[in-house]
């Protein structure tokens, strides 16, 4: 078996799961001129949450760091875990409530893993100023064996 919600899964369903609280139902007692709190808030998480993806699917925009316990597991079970990582589809409002893809907990080959998107300025010394901007928001992913948390 490797990582649940993966398409290297057996007997998964290949179904993505979507979080409806992105979903902004219409406010009929505003004005259609300018965009509600809500539906702002709604556009930066989705932001965020690209932008996540972008960093676990594609390697792309941010740093990827695995810990030693990952590592020292061998290339081809490094190459599995990852690939996991990158087809999870299994968030759900329980494992992402706030709907921004930013980390989950899978077993990949009997090995417990965990996976987490941490948002740090540009010095990488402090928090992000806002992880919905990519100019002033280093992306890391650490992967790490579970037992290492």
């Amino acid at each position: 078996m490797t990582g649940e919600h993966s398409k290297f899964a057996h007997n998964q369903p290949q179904s993505d799961i979507q979080n409806k609280a992105d979903q902004v139902p219409n406010d009929k007692s505003s004005d259609n001129s300018a965009p509600s709190a809500k539906a702002l808030a709604s556009e930066r998480t989705k932001r965020i949450r690209e932008l996540n993806d972008r960093l676990r699917i594609e390697g792309m925009g941010g740093m990827v760091c695995m810990t030693n316990g990952v590592a020292s597991l061998g290339l081809s079970t490094v190459n599995v875990i990852f690939a996991c990582i990158a087809d999870f589809t299994g968030f759900t409002p329980d494992n992402d409530p706030w709907n921004e893809h930013d980390c989950a907990a899978m077993t990949v080959l009997d090995h417990k893993i965990i996976w987490k998107i941490d948002y740090y300025d540009r010095t990488r010394s402090y928090h992000s100023p806002d992880p919905a901007d990519p100019k002033v928001t280093v992306r890391v992913m650490t992967v790490m064996l579970a037992e290492e948390y």
